[in-house]
């Protein structure tokens, strides 16, 4: 936490000196120990805000050193009840959501989001849903109502965000990828076809010979790409199984993609006919487990019928628990066909996990470089594949 991150506002009606308030915020940074050099008291709600703080992260070094500044939250649910409407009165969102996770992992509570009123407590978010699909096994029936319920709000919160700009991405890449160059009349792309043909102008006759003509695809509903997205669902990868669903049920939506979605572990699950609901096709995964992305990647080429107008989207840390020379011996072979074959580290906006390295190297050598991607790029690197031009990989992949 930052001193502002913790202290963006005091008392109301109070109006401190800037050195009091700089020692304000370091007093709540440094939690009131006796060495944290402030001198400084709190009351009204600075105290508050310190306590919901101190119930968190007040068990660190001083555990240690035999001084116990706080009870924590403990395991009891009204506390931690309490706990959470608090930290919601204090702190932004975005905040509340860092403290939720530092919670359930610092404190161990992901027992208590078994609980109805746990989860209507929560500020909901992509972590959360994490979580909760990694406890789904266990969720009592009283609480899965609930528990779907929080997952669809944020679904439908990240298609709000994602959906406009990706159809619109996708549309206009799929209308270049389809220009042909023997159009019939009906069909010349005339803005296209003045450019490519600036060099042949006529000053004399004022005019432009169109010596090469460029055109528009026939329009058709047929459908044009063929996209598969193969998901890891490794413990590791909770963010980006929420995300690829969004994006999946997002390319579903569009006649001109023919999606399919997958997902593995050590087994293969195929949620393709899932894909009009993104939240169940995130109740369908199973968070943990091994890792076979080989098997994974056998049943995604036994799909394809068009590789030259296929592209498979591999997202997964490359840890590898099958057999690592038939993985790579697999994408060689699609890209030979003509597939477009992307490999995603990660899809969301934390950047690349640990992953492994001699994987990722091996498969950038046969020409699909390995990187994360935040959900706001997967609309440019999907459009750069369907158009079989270089993917916009980030520098700092």
């Amino acid at each position: 936490m930052t001193a502002n991150g913790v202290a963006g506002t005091g008392d109301v009606g109070v109006v401190a000196d800037p050195g009091q308030e700089r020692l304000r915020r370091w007093r709540l940074v440094l939690g009131g120990d006796a060495a944290d050099g402030t001198g400084c008291a709190l009351s009204g709600q600075d105290a508050a805000m310190d306590g919901a703080l101190a119930a968190l992260y007040g068990r660190g070094d001083n555990e240690r050193a035999g001084k116990d500044r706080s009870a924590g939250l403990g395991a009891s649910a009204p506390s931690v009840a309490r706990w959470l409407g608090d930290i919601r009165t204090y702190f932004p969102s975005s905040v509340v959501q860092v403290m939720q996770r530092d919670a359930i992992d610092r404190l161990g509570l992901s027992a208590l989001l078994l609980e109805p009123e746990m989860l209507e407590a929560v500020e909901a978010d992509v972590h959360l849903v994490g979580t909760l699909l990694s406890l789904n096994k266990a969720m009592p029936e009283t609480t899965k109502e609930t528990a779907r319920a929080v997952v669809r709000k944020v679904v439908e919160d990240l298609e709000k965000r994602l959906a406009t700009r990706t159809r619109a991405t996708l549309t206009g890449a799929l209308d270049r990828s389809a220009r042909i160059n023997r159009p019939r009349h009906h069909d010349i792309d005339w803005n296209r076809t003045i450019a490519a043909n600036l060099k042949h102008y006529l000053p004399e006759y004022r005019t432009i010979v169109p010596e090469r003509l460029i055109g528009y695809g026939r329009a058709s509903q047929s459908v044009k790409k063929e996209v598969v997205l193969c998901i890891d669902q490794s413990g590791s990868m909770a963010a980006s199984v929420v995300y690829a669903s969004v994006f999946g049920a997002v390319l579903a939506s569009m006649r001109s993609i023919n999606t399919r979605l997958v997902v593995f572990d050590t087994a293969v699950v195929d949620l393709t006919d899932q894909l009009d609901d993104p939240v169940d096709v995130l109740f369908g995964t199973q968070l943990g487990g091994g890792t076979d992305i080989n098997r994974a990647l056998a049943y995604c080429q036994s799909q394809i019928t068009r590789p030259a107008e296929t592209v498979v989207v591999l997202i997964s840390d490359l840890y590898e628990g099958g057999i690592r020379n038939e993985m790579l011996k697999r994408v060689a072979a699609m890209k030979a066909s003509g597939v477009q074959f992307v490999t995603l580290l990660a899809l969301s906006d934390e950047g690349a996990p640990a992953y492994d390295r001699e994987h990722a190297a091996a498969l950038a050598a046969l020409g699909a470089p390995a990187f994360a991607c935040t959900p706001d790029l997967f609309p440019e690197v999907m459009a750069a594949a369907i158009e079989k031009r270089p993917l916009p990989i980030p520098d700092t992949a």
